[in-house]
């Protein structure tokens, strides 16, 4: 009887065991903001609105070419525009006048790498140029023995132009 006492445990332990397994590889439900209630139609067919008016307050892609620059050691740990400390290995960059924040696809036309840059700072302050990138941003873009390359800046998400805030006197 003992036997078969220890025979039904261990068959008990590795039948749990392997229930907490397979439960491990089950589908995790899909996070659903709201009541929980599908929005999605029950039809498979894509509706069009009737109107193809585009409203005027509506931001627009934006594309743009032109020359750009890095900087790197003379600005590293100091405070950009929107109030952030400038790390040189960051993927950030200066633009004249899009707003601070915006996020953009610079693309080197050279060697057609591209990258994900965030707008941080003002500049460049050199005249026929439209960018300057951190040196991680024209490290990963392959331009730094260049020291400049054509670029397209490809406008993704608008910022908002916020600027961070310090305190005066930190405690």
């Amino acid at each position: 009887m003992k036997r078969f006492a220890k025979s039904m445990f261990s068959k008990s332990k590795f039948l749990i065991l392997i229930l907490i397994l397979l439960q491990g590889c089950a589908s995790s439900p899909r996070y659903a903001t709201g009541n929980g209630v599908s929005t999605r139609s029950k039809s498979s067919k894509t509706i069009k609105p009737k109107s193809s008016k585009i409203s005027k307050n509506t931001k627009h892609r934006k594309v743009m070419t032109g020359v750009s620059s890095f900087y790197a050691e003379d600005f590293h740990g100091k405070l950009t525009a929107n109030g952030e400390v400038y790390d040189m290995y960051g993927v950030t960059a200066a633009h004249k006048t899009l707003p601070l924040g915006t996020v953009c696809r610079v693309t080197n036309l050279a060697n057609d790498k591209s990258l994900i840059i965030r707008i941080n700072d003002r500049g460049p302050y050199v005249k026929g140029r439209i960018l300057d990138c951190s040196y991680g941003a024209a490290k990963k873009l392959d331009f730094i023995n260049q020291g400049t390359a054509n670029v397209k800046i490809e406008v993704i998400e608008w910022g908002d132009g916020a600027y961070m805030q310090h305190r005066e006197n930190p405690q």
